[in-house]
């Protein structure tokens, strides 16, 4: 999917709370290490992973589930297969108050769901990873 590099630009600059879905305690895994990148570069990342929910990564608790954050979050950075994310796009939907995007990673595209997202007004990017994203605009 093509996205304008001054939307992609807008989402990185505006966001400051990241929560990512999915995220891994496996340093070599894509959930972890652009978790630990986008923490680095000044996001304040809380990681969501039912199975990891209490331990602690990246100076955060992991949380279990997106019900499970109970302060403003700018971004959903979504790290699950794409049958999962209808499940996470509902959780979004359900924040007070509501994120102001969705991002689905790298290969990870649900157009039903990103549809419902955007009705809600929130903005959607897909198959893209901030990671890459980052050094190329800023």
């Amino acid at each position: 999917m093509h996205y304008p590099d001054s939307l992609l630009k807008d989402v990185l600059s505006q966001a400051r709370t990241i929560a990512v879905v999915g995220f891994s305690a496996n340093p070599m895994r894509p959930a972890h290490y652009v978790s630990r990148f986008l923490r680095d570069v000044g996001y304040r990342v809380i990681p969501v992973n039912p199975g990891l929910a209490g331990q602690s990564f990246l100076g955060e608790e992991v949380r279990a589930g997106l019900s499970d954050i109970d302060e403003a979050v700018d971004m959903i950075d979504i790290f699950r297969r794409p049958e999962a994310v209808a499940g996470v796009v509902d959780e979004a939907l359900a924040m007070t108050p509501l994120p102001k995007v969705i991002w689905m990673q790298l290969g990870i595209t649900e157009p039903q769901a990103a549809a419902r997202a955007e009705a809600a007004g929130l903005t959607v990017i897909q198959d893209r990873c901030p990671k890459m994203d980052y050094p190329r605009l800023f």
